[in-house]
């Protein structure tokens, strides 16, 4: 008798695809190794770079920034990475091969980077804690660091999965991803690093900062992730 092959579900394709990004890159390592590895030496410049600053430098008011820098240039490298596996031993053409819908592709991938970045973070964080704001009086609502931190990655790794499969065949492709991903998500970074910089700071007022540029960053993000998602199809087989 024939036996039929059932077509798996959409789910089951997008856990089979974010499966084997995990599996990969916990088994080399590679993406996390070299962002980590960036995330400090970004550190170590930005503190040669303050260490020149007077006295009168409120480091509290530059925090937020210089911590969205930290991010977005760590997440530049883990971006310029996220398709280079596929690309180099040939798996992108067999994903493509497969009868699936590309927009699980895309998923995947963007939930992996959100993974990844995470991770990268939860390193990140306290090392500039450490390097800029031992000592320093916080704000008394810093828990509050978990919602611009969230959606400025979940926005980064949208936007940035969809210009990262744009350029992957480009000559220059670094170059040709920070030159898109930095104006895209512009928008994104200002609103995070706001609402950052009022949790740090907790003055008068910062509670107002910061729920207008988490609602900002939230609808940039599910602007950016739902247009990123309606595209994919016609990026990846361009």
């Amino acid at each position: 008798m024939p036996v039929s092959l059932r077509k798996p579900s959409t789910f089951q394709q997008y856990k089979t695809l974010l499966r084997k990004d995990l599996e990969q890159e916990f088994r080399t390592k590679e993406m996390l190794t070299s962002m980590g590895i960036y995330a400090l030496l970004v550190l170590i410049v930005f503190g040669a770079a303050l260490g020149q600053t007077t006295d009168g430098f409120n480091l509290l008011q530059a925090a937020g920034g210089l911590l969205w820098t930290l991010l977005v240039f760590t997440s530049l490298l883990g971006l310029n990475r996220s398709f280079s596996h596929e690309k180099e031993q040939g798996c992108l053409e067999g994903v493509l091969l497969v009868p699936l819908d590309r927009s699980v592709v895309f998923l995947a991938k963007a939930t992996s980077n959100v993974l990844f970045l995470l991770v990268v973070e939860v390193i990140a964080l306290p090392l500039f804690y450490f390097f800029f704001l031992t000592g320093v009086p916080l704000g008394s609502s810093w828990y509050l660091l978990v919602a611009p931190l969230l959606l400025g990655t979940i926005g980064m790794a949208g936007i940035g999965t969809l210009l990262s499969t744009i350029t992957v065949n480009t000559r220059g492709k670094d170059v040709m991803l920070a030159v898109l991903f930095v104006p895209l998500t512009f928008p994104l970074l200002y609103a995070c690093a706001s609402a950052t910089t009022a949790v740090i700071v907790g003055a008068d007022g910062f509670m107002d900062v910061f729920f207008l540029s988490s609602v900002l960053a939230g609808g940039y993000d599910v602007i950016m992730i739902l247009l990123s998602w309606v595209l994919y199809d016609f990026v990846i087989t361009a």
